[in-house]
């Protein structure tokens, strides 16, 4: 498996406006929707598209009742779920409700098992394109 990256200049604008500095940036291939994710895992198991597609709307579902209700979730090796809020700060506690809230954020936390995998398995390959700026 390789992820393909490329070289990106950027400027620094709030140090050192004058300062040019490259960054290696990850490039996707693509995106692989769901029921591409489907079909290849019908094709790997015995259970059939239609399957796989109930089950994976199915836990869709119940992450986000789950999520709703509170709960961090944990699903294994594919790692955890857990929903926090960014908010705007008070000078006292009694000036703080509901409406300090300003988003609500998804945290995604990969178990440890599915990071070493990744970090064992991917090469890097560098794009065509050369440098691009931002």
């Amino acid at each position: 498996m390789a992820l393909n990256y490329r070289i990106t200049k950027r400027k620094n604008n709030i140090k050192n406006p004058e300062q040019t500095q490259y960054i290696m940036q990850a490039v996707s291939k693509g995106v692989i929707d769901l029921e591409k994710v489907c079909y290849d895992i019908s094709h790997q198991c015995t259970l059939s598209e239609s399957d796989v597609i109930g089950v994976v709307t199915a836990l869709g579902n119940k992450l986000h009742d789950s999520l709703e209700q509170g709960y961090t979730v944990d699903l294994g090796d594919l790692g955890r779920f857990k929903l926090t809020f960014k908010g705007t700060a008070a000078p006292e506690p009694k000036l703080l409700s509901k409406r300090s809230i300003q988003k609500f954020i998804l945290n995604y936390q990969p178990s440890k098992r599915m990071k070493n995998k990744l970090k064992k398995s991917i090469t890097l390959v560098k794009d065509r394109k050369g440098i691009s700026k931002l």
